[in-house]
Order: C-alpha cells, then structure tokens, then sequence
C-alpha cells in the first residue's frame, strides 16, 4: 500500500525548493483536505481538482512571499504507515510557538489542529507544516 499523503508533502516540499509554481498530486479524499487546510492557512495559493478519464489529479499552486521565499521551509509527515502516531485533545502539539501547523485525522474530519482544540478532539497527527 502506497502511502499517498507522505507523497504529496514530498512533492509539495521538493517543488517548493526549486521554485516550481505548482505541482500535480494524487487524488484521495484526505489528500484533498490536506490541501484545502494548506490552502485556508495561507501555505499554498490554490487548490483545484483535475479529472481525465478516470484518474482525478489535485493541481496545487505553490505560495512564495514577496521576497520569493517559499511559504513553506519544513513538512514532516508525523504519523506514518508503520507508526502510527495519536494524540488527546489536550496533547495537540504547538509548532514553532504557533506560527506552524498541525493537521489532524479526527472522528469528525481531517483538520488542523487549532481547529481540533477549538472543538476539544484529538486524532491521528498526520504531518506538521512551518
């Protein structure tokens, strides 16, 4: 089994050292919202979701400040196929004083972890973002 979230950070990563403007991931239902969290967040510019046939494709535009930085330095996928990795409510980690990002699989969703505090669940820690 392929493990299509840490492929996507990967690609996202990787894309965003050498300057890319977008990269194409693989569709799936958590990468998507992984995306969308990115993109509410300000770490990436757009999000759109491509079909041909009967493959579906997530295109995602990369963000770069001003001074054509990425937005993103770090991306660490926390919970992994062999490792999974939980956390409480009240155990949800702060990354970098809170200027970073967690995302969280939860019973009601996939989202990010100030979100899972504001409605008091805990889950799955998919990956940090700073």
């Amino acid at each position: 089994m392929k493990d299509l979230i840490s492929y996507m950070l990967v690609t996202l990563k990787n894309a965003q050292a050498v300057g890319h403007q977008s990269i194409k991931a693989p569709y799936s239902k958590i990468n998507l919202k992984i995306a969308e969290i990115l993109e509410k967040g300000g770490w990436v510019k757009d999000v759109e979701v491509k079909k041909r046939g009967e493959k579906s494709w997530i295109i995602i535009e990369l963000g770069y400040g001003e001074d054509k930085l990425p937005a993103i330095s770090y991306m660490k996928r926390v919970s992994k196929l062999g490792k999974r990795v939980y956390v409480k409510r009240g155990e949800i980690p702060s990354v970098r004083q809170g200027t970073g990002l967690v995302i969280l699989s939860t019973p009601k969703g996939v989202m990010s972890g100030q979100e899972a505090k504001k409605q008091g669940v805990g889950g799955e820690l998919l990956c940090e973002v700073y």
